[in-house]
């Protein structure tokens, strides 16, 4: 039988909540400690707290140097979890990810050596160079929390959090994620240029050897007890059938080949919630839902031939779907 290499992580109580208010308070502290780092992208640091405190994983697309490897790092000091970064490869295989079994020849035994993914925060880093294989083996991670490796299953910590990031430009020796694991990510988040301002900000920190020290403002329990209190936030009827409509409107739209799955509709549900309690608010509002409609989406919908052809985005699409679907007042 194999051993682990270290003792199990430290159990982490999964009903202990806050107060609305604390959630409110504290995430606006780390957003505001974030914006003191980073430069810019506002909306894409608050969705990937957003994304944290619903329980969910994250793509950040976008060429190479707009700090998203850096974003995870920040949230990872910030929040105080244990952080690990994997550099995707085309060599890389599943034991690489999660680890495997190596035999002691001084005791006889083997024991359990854990991969990366036995950690908080996981930074997959170009995951679209890692070749299929590898790729499944991060299907029951992201999902059920947990890796099964020659007939024994292995709790991942609490929280698990995984965020992914991709090249759009370069796509030589690269695998294109199978919709299987698309759909297991919570958002895919597009990361821009900065503006003439922001790009100027940053070279002048960089020049004036600015601070970067950050202030650890949680810990993995604190943020267990927030993703609990973001799932008390109430949810009414019409707002549960406004997201139901706009997924079920993704399947019947003409434009649309693959449209989104239950799980689309879950992911739209516990996104808006966590956003209503980082406002602050008990209770979820249809803004919640539609501020957070095309980054739920965007990756889950692919559009028919003909629609591409003419020079139709998925985004736009979504868009458009927003607008013919009935918003409750």
């Amino acid at each position: 039988m194999a051993t682990d290499e270290t003792n199990e992580t430290a159990t982490v109580d999964s009903t202990a909540t806050m107060s609305i208010d604390e959630v409110r308070e504290l995430t606006t502290e780390i957003i505001r400690e974030c914006n003191r780092i980073i430069v810019g992208k506002k909306d894409i640091l608050s969705n990937v707290l957003v994304a944290m405190l619903a329980n969910g994983h994250v793509i950040l697309e976008g060429v190479p140097g707009l700090a998203k490897t850096y974003m995870a790092r920040t949230y990872a000091s910030i929040l105080g979890c244990d952080f690990k970064r994997i550099q995707l490869t085309v060599d890389t295989l599943p034991s690489d990810l999660l680890g495997s079994n190596v035999f002691n020849q001084r005791t006889g035994e083997f024991w359990f050596r854990k991969g990366p993914v036995f950690s908080n925060l996981v930074l997959a880093d170009e995951i679209n160079r890692c070749p299929p294989k590898s790729q499944s083996a991060l299907l029951e991670v992201m999902e059920e929390r947990q890796v099964s490796l020659e007939g024994v299953t292995r709790k991942l910590p609490k929280p698990f959090l995984i965020i992914a990031t991709q090249n759009p430009v370069e796509q030589e020796g690269t695998y294109p994620l199978p919709e299987a694991q698309l759909d297991r990510f919570m958002f895919r988040l597009i990361l821009d240029y900065p503006t003439e301002e922001e790009e100027a900000e940053i070279v002048r920190r960089k020049h004036l050897g600015e601070a970067t020290d950050l202030r650890i403002l949680s810990d993995p329990t604190t943020l267990v007890r927030m993703q609990n209190t973001c799932q008390t936030v109430f949810l009414e009827e019409d707002i549960i059938n406004y997201i139901r409509d706009i997924v079920i409107r993704t399947r019947n739209d003409p434009q649309i080949l693959l449209g989104g799955s239950p799980r689309a509709s879950l992911v739209l549900m516990n996104a808006s919630k966590t956003r209503a309690a980082m406002a602050g608010r008990d209770y979820v509002i249809p803004e919640d839902v539609r501020k957070l409609t095309i980054e739920t989406l965007n990756h889950r919908l692919i559009l028919k031939p003909e629609a591409e052809l003419e020079g139709l985005s998925v985004e736009r699409v979504v868009s458009k779907i927003l607008g013919e679907v009935d918003c409750p007042r």
